[in-house]
């Protein structure tokens, strides 16, 4: 596979907010999955440490649609400056990433 992949990695403020980013990137091919889970934030803003509940998502996308992935979540996202990371997948079971391959074609 000649197919480069990636995860992205963003925290949403809570369980509502993160289903729908799930919903839209999923529904505009961005990603194969979307795995989300509750986390317990601390970091500095503004000069203050911040203690937020948040929820974390963890999103398998592909290299070539990574870019259009991160604009999607930067349009939608409810923070002014989100937390958009991206890390490389550099292997996998060949069957998932030629799945994340076929799910991320924008023909679908």
């Amino acid at each position: 596979m000649n197919e480069e992949y990636c995860m992205a990695i963003t925290t949403v403020p809570g369980r509502d907010e993160a289903e729908e980013l799930a919903e839209g990137i999923l529904g505009n091919h961005l990603a194969a999955c979307v795995q989300m889970t509750a986390v317990r934030s601390f970091f500095l803003w503004e000069g203050e440490v911040q203690r937020e509940a948040e929820t974390l998502l963890l999103i398998k996308t592909t290299v070539t649609r990574y870019g259009a992935l991160e604009s999607y979540i930067s349009e939608y996202h409810p923070y002014d400056v989100p937390e958009i990371i991206r890390i490389p997948i550099t292997g996998g079971l060949s069957g998932y990433l030629a799945w994340i391959s076929s799910t991320t074609s924008p023909s679908g």
